[in-house]
């Protein structure tokens, strides 16, 4: 039987070049980690039910409904339908774990178990496979049952009740806890991968929503541990330092940042208001979180009285972070972004516009990551994937009929 070769195919050579994996991942968390792998030369099959799975139509732009959040996760990826429940589809997974590195699969412990894919099972077939999942609350403790999505992470951890208001918790509208359990999976992957060269073993890799979640509020929860502060929500005004804050303009709103005696320094003296350094009420970062409303209303009164780029001039000429407020329409044309080439622009089949897919976001001076090709249509590596595997023309029509493919 000879091995699946997606260099064959046009896919790109990188950092990870040769390394082969099989991606069951569905909507961000397993998704992402395989697309970062992909973007640096991985091999990556993202492998779905025959019908499509559910996270392909999620946001749907496509004249067919192919989802905004598929086309950004799978790029850089070959496209595999399959039934890993039926016998035939069991030994199309077979074949495809022996010839692998890796395996991603973010799904409940009970669904990779009747899939074929948990780690006892895959081991027996390679005992070189390197097993990534991603699950809600992990695999052990009284929730390891549970199913849950970026939000439930966010709930328990704390940052819902930090955010907005006190008395209406917000959720993040950018999942950001998913994208960062994609990113740690992706780190621990790599990990497994470089002890495999020394061992020839391979391991299972897991990260949690709830893990991931937890780590972003550590600090909240330690201080709250040894201090009991009871901090409740302020919306965008930092509790710990100050000028933090959103600040309207005359036509916008800009967000600006300050921690440290530096930078605060520099801010009172655009003010005016050098008596404040020697003022009490902001002696540290501390003080000046706690009289965080009086330096954000003298920031408002400053902001009102100038455009957001007047604004943003004058702060940036005191060497002060901030950045203008955009929405999702000015993002896509703000001049540094689109200077620096942070988009990729693709085409898909069934869609007449180009889409804007976000770049790698490492940059290696010497093997930068490149993404080359679009997201796979439905099945569209099917023969090819099936072929390198061993299986005949005939094999192929076959499993179509039979819905293995």
């Amino acid at each position: 039987m000879g091995k699946f070769n997606l260099k064959e195919t046009g896919f790109m050579s990188g950092i990870l070049e040769g390394v082969k994996v099989l991606d069951f991942g569905r909507y961000i968390a397993g998704p992402f980690c395989g697309a970062l792998l992909a973007d640096y030369g991985a091999e990556v099959i993202r492998i779905e039910r025959v019908s499509g799975s559910e996270d392909r139509y999620v946001t749907p732009v496509t004249e067919d409904g192919q989802g905004a959040m598929f086309l950004q996760l799978n790029r850089n990826k070959m496209g595999l339908t399959l039934n890993p429940t039926k016998d035939k589809g069991r030994e199309i997974v077979r074949r495809l774990v022996k010839n692998s590195d890796i395996v991603i699969a973010n799904l409940p412990e009970q669904t990779l178990k009747s899939m074929g894919l948990d780690y006892d099972d895959l081991k027996l077939i390679n005992p070189g496979i390197i097993l990534t999942s991603n699950t809600a609350f992990g695999t052990t403790g009284p929730y390891a049952e549970r199913v849950g999505f970026d939000g439930v992470a966010q709930a328990m951890s704390g940052a819902m009740d930090m955010t907005g208001q006190p008395d209406q918790p917000t959720k993040a509208y950018a999942p950001y806890v998913d994208f960062c359990s994609a990113s740690l999976a992706a780190f621990g992957t790599l990990l497994a991968y470089l002890e495999k060269q020394k061992t020839g073993k391979g391991q299972r890799v897991q990260t949690s929503l709830l893990q991931t979640a937890l780590t972003t509020t550590n600090s909240l929860l330690i201080e709250q541990e040894i201090l009991n502060v009871n901090r409740v929500a302020s919306m965008n005004r930092a509790q710990t330092s100050g000028p933090s804050d959103t600040f309207k303009t005359k036509d916008g709103w800009i967000l600006v940042q300050t921690v440290g005696g530096p930078l605060f320094e520099r801010w009172v003296k655009l003010m005016g208001e050098e008596n404040w350094l020697n003022d009490e009420r902001f002696n540290d970062d501390l003080s000046r979180g706690e009289n965080g409303e009086l330096i954000s209303a003298r920031m408002s009164d400053w902001c009102a009285e100038r455009t957001s780029q007047e604004a943003i001039q004058a702060l940036e000429s005191s060497r002060i972070p901030v950045g203008e407020v955009l929405k999702a329409k000015e993002t896509l044309n703000e001049e540094h972004i689109l200077k620096k080439g942070s988009f990729i622009k693709m085409k898909y089949p069934t869609m007449d516009k180009e889409y804007s897919v976000v770049g790698p976001a490492i940059e290696l001076s010497e093997n930068p990551g490149q993404i080359k090709t679009r997201s796979p249509e439905l099945g569209e590596h099917n023969v090819e994937i099936l072929s390198g595997l061993g299986y005949s023309q005939e094999d192929i029509e076959q499993f179509k009929i039979d819905r293995i493919i």
